[in-house]
């Protein structure tokens, strides 16, 4: 009998540690996003979807957007630590939506088309990319 009143303790345990880091890895992710939300003045939700929009999954692999695992151009991984936005401009979050909207005007060399982001659109794609850590 003993052993049965462990075995439902350890799960009692097991489960509000499970509960317990759940919360916790909800909470910061919200940071996380009100945190690049702030730095960008975008809404991170609304940038994950405008990405699909404009095709930037059609050549770059970005985490947390499904099907964007292109090789044409960098992946997208970790962008918010990154010292460089296209190997030329300080990562800012105004150099970040310059790039986004026409990085052909930061660097006539890149691949990466201009294809007509608008501001609101590359304040919200920058601010996801903002949530990339």
């Amino acid at each position: 009998m003993k052993s049965r009143t462990i075995t439902h303790a350890r799960r009692l345990s097991i489960a509000a540690a499970i509960l317990f880091l759940s919360t916790f890895y909800a909470a910061c992710n919200g940071d996380v996003e009100r945190e690049a939300s702030m730095l960008t003045g975008g809404d991170p939700v609304k940038g994950r979807t405008a990405i699909r929009t404009y095709g930037c999954d059609s050549c770059h692999t970005i985490p947390g957007v499904r099907g964007a695992t292109s090789l044409v151009g960098p992946p997208l991984n970790r962008m918010a630590d990154r010292g460089y936005i296209g190997g030329v401009l300080p990562n800012t979050p105004e150099n970040m939506i310059r790039w986004i909207q026409d990085p052909q005007g930061v660097d006539h060399l890149t691949a990466m088309p201009n294809v007509g982001v608008t501001d609101s659109d590359a304040r919200d794609i920058a601010g996801y990319l903002y949530t990339l850590r």
